[in-house]
């Protein structure tokens, strides 16, 4: 599927702008109805399995704060529900699980909001973190930027094979990660592969992914919710505290991250000409112009 298919090259009237992206070295634009289109986060429950499905498909999924705060809720209530053992966390549409978050936030944006904004998403992106039960990610095409945290904190991850894995915010708006969620791509990708997706802004295909151990494995499109329903159905049947204890086990070793000061450096990038002039850039349809500083 050519990436025609997926983005728009004009900008509408009355249109919000997502984040980009990029694929083979281009840049594409992303453009989703500005016209009170917020996006919902559907839950279906097939006991002893809930689905969270990311319903935001005109564009193609890109997360806005209500997604975000549906999404905690629904993990809320779930957390407490005995009912549940396992969640499954998709993209709806078949495009996308999530390219990426809305940007209009970010104009005027200072270093103190960078630092705000991450800990924020930081706070969410925990929440799935910590779930104490068994989290399945389907992926079914790009999970690119904010799209990428959510599965690489899942437990268990399946994609299809067309699927794309990219953080190509170097190559748009300039900006950084939290320390955790570099944490969380490193623990998925591993340290060569996270910083190649940094550098490079280029793609990961499912089979690179998949070669490097961040996806369980790869799936038709026509076999893999099913795939992933079953695996959800098995893993229910297991007993909760072995699963919980290896989840625990998982998340302990991977604790420095949570000590380590890295306000500094969030603020640094937030609050720099080079971040103002990614957004306005992205808004303007242009590329940027980086000075390092």
């Amino acid at each position: 599927m050519s990436n025609e298919e997926h983005t728009s090259t004009e900008m509408p009237d009355k249109h919000t702008v997502v984040r980009s992206i990029v694929d083979d070295g281009e840049a594409k634009t992303v453009a989703a109805s500005n016209t009170g289109e917020e996006g919902v986060v559907l839950l279906e429950r097939a006991e002893p399995v809930a689905i969270l499905t990311l319903s935001r498909p005109a564009a193609l999924n890109a997360l806005t704060w209500s997604m975000y705060q549906q999404m905690e809720e629904h993990l809320e209530a779930l957390a407490s529900d005995n009912a549940i053992r396992a969640i499954i966390l998709r993209g709806d549409g078949g495009k996308a699980f999530a390219a990426g978050t809305d940007i209009q936030q970010f104009v005027g944006f200072t270093g103190e909001m960078g630092v705000e904004y991450e800990k924020k998403m930081e706070a969410i992106i925990e929440r799935l973190y910590t779930y104490p039960k068994p989290t399945i990610a389907v992926v079914q095409g790009y999970a690119v930027g904010a799209g990428i945290i959510l599965p690489a904190v899942c437990d268990l991850r399946y994609a299809t094979p067309s699927s794309r894995f990219g953080v190509p915010i170097g190559r748009t708006l300039g900006n950084c990660l939290s320390l955790k969620n570099y944490q969380h791509l490193v623990n998925g990708f591993g340290a060569m592969h996270t910083k190649e997706m940094l550098f490079t802004g280029r793609l990961l295909s499912a089979t690179d992914a998949l070669q490097c151990g961040f996806l369980t494995g790869i799936l038709d499109e026509a076999q893999i919710m099913q795939h992933a329903q079953d695996i959800a159905q098995q893993v229910s049947m297991i007993a909760p505290l072995t699963i919980w204890a290896a989840k625990e086990a998982h998340r302990r070793l991977a604790e420095n991250a949570q000590t380590t000061p890295f306000d500094d450096v969030i603020t640094q990038v937030y609050g720099s000409a080079d971040f103002a002039e990614g957004v306005q850039a992205y808004l303007d349809k242009r590329k940027p112009t980086w000075q390092g500083k």
